[in-house]
């Protein structure tokens, strides 16, 4: 074999000759100390975090457009595809988890130590292509939020929307537990502002329980299906696969067998009991949108703008449309912070190539801000609305590409030795990337054939 011609012959662990493992994150890797021994709810509040910042982005603005439109046009029933979509998402993050932990590697790793550099490059676009459409939606976001609150034009809000690339920077100089706690804060922010409206809106219970029944009509309806499709794209992401894979890394449990065992455990909590967090939020916004509009006829709001405008009137509660633009502020800043991580992962993974955190979120943010300026100036606000729903749809369209490979790796028996997935699990997980790849195949023909 030439000299310059890589080795792509396996090992004996089943990854290839010339993809030398190097740490994830090297400046936050195995940082945070986890306790040996001692009272259990030490050793969870220790890996508390991770699975928080994975939750951001199964909150982000993207979801707010997707669960609007769902909730004002068809009630409660999406609420079965949210309660779905986080079922499905509980079982990956989990899956991700357990490849970080035991591998030593995040997803982009063991995608390059697995597949040829061709299909590695194609696997690295598809996930720059997702987090660009996630940058998309945080972008119209945050620029929704400062009109709302300050009165911003929309194009003003996109441009103020780049200066955040410099926060994610201060927050890592201060340590990996500073940025997790001020995640965690902004969560509590948002939560608190939608059971408020959830309380002022007083849904009707047997029909929000109704609503998380699965029903025929979401699979026969092409509009229906297609914000389901759109939900699930919201919900399920696939650059917090690459995310979480990394980030579990940063705690300092024991690299052995007795020490990834006990960190499965503890991250999988986590990141369950944090995903349950999202439910929450997600079925919220839905659900204040189908007590509200959809209630009162109003079927068409789709646009953030117009569910601010309409919730302080209809639900007689002054301070509803604030607490609204507040969440979504803070869903934006926190979005922010999670899809830098995400993109510094997936390029430093998938091409080992390392770019300083700001020079990476200029260049994806300007990226994302460009067609918002476009489509604004051209389309108006409805413009922006109808491309915060499409970037979920991108979004969800990219999920095979993450999803199949790390099915494929923990159940890999020389990759994960005692650590791969029973067969009854791995059976689950390729039943869920099935069902995406036939519903992002369904979408795909509804929307070329009509």
């Amino acid at each position: 074999m030439d000299a310059r011609t890589p080795d792509l012959t396996p090992d004996a662990a089943g990854w290839r000759a010339d993809a030398p493992v190097t740490k994830s994150l090297p400046e936050v890797n195995a940082s945070v100390a986890v306790p040996v021994g001692g009272v259990w709810w030490r050793r969870l509040l220790a890996f508390v975090g991770p699975g928080y910042l994975v939750s951001v982005g199964y909150m982000d603005p993207g979801n707010w457009a997707t669960d609007l439109a769902g909730g004002s046009k068809f009630g409660y029933t999406l609420l079965s595809v949210i309660l779905l979509s986080n079922l499905m998402a509980i079982l990956l993050q989990s899956l991700a988890a357990r490849l970080g932990i035991v591998t030593d590697r995040d997803l982009a790793q063991a995608c390059r130590g697995t597949y040829s550099p061709p299909v590695n490059f194609l696997l690295w676009l598809a996930c720059e292509a997702a987090i660009i459409a996630c940058d998309l939606a945080e972008v119209i976001g945050t620029a929704i939020a400062l009109k709302l609150l300050f009165g911003i034009p929309l194009i003003g809000g996109a441009l103020l929307a780049a200066l955040d690339a410099f926060l994610l920077l201060l927050l890592m100089n201060r340590g990996f537990r500073f940025l997790e706690a001020f995640v965690i804060a902004l969560l509590g922010v948002i939560a608190v502002c939608f059971a408020v409206q959830i309380v002022a809106a007083a849904p009707p219970v047997a029909a929000v329980l109704h609503g998380f029944m699965p029903k025929s009509e979401i699979f026969t309806n092409p509009e229906m299906l297609y914000i389901a499709i759109g939900i699930i794209g919201a919900t399920v992401m696939p650059h917090n696969l690459y995310l979480h894979s990394s980030i579990v890394q940063t705690r300092a449990y024991e690299r052995n067998d007795a020490g990834r065992r006990e960190a499965i455990k503890w991250a999988t909590t986590d990141s369950t009991i944090a995903l349950m967090l999202a439910l929450f939020i997600n079925a919220a916004i839905l659900i204040v949108a189908a007590a509200t509009f959809h209630k009162s006829g109003h079927s068409d709001v789709a646009e953030i703008g117009q569910a601010f405008e309409l919730l302080s009137p209809l639900l007689g509660l002054g301070i509803a449309s604030t607490l609204f633009a507040v969440a979504l502020l803070a869903s934006g800043l926190n979005s922010t912070v999670t899809a830098t991580l995400a993109g510094q992962i997936v390029m430093e993974g998938f091409l080992d190539l390392r770019l300083p955190s700001w020079a990476r979120r200029l260049l994806t943010r300007g990226i994302a801000i460009i067609p918002v300026i476009v489509v604004t100036a051209i389309y108006g606000e409805r413009g922006t609305a109808d491309l915060l729903v499409f970037s979920q749809v991108v979004l969800s369209m990219q999920l095979p590409f993450a999803v199949i490979p790390l099915v494929r790796f923990v159940s890999d028996r020389r990759k994960m030795g005692q650590f791969a997935i029973p067969g009854y699990v791995a059976a689950i997980a390729w039943i869920v990337a099935g069902v995406i790849v036939v519903l992002n195949v369904k979408l795909l023909v509804d929307t070329l054939f009509g």
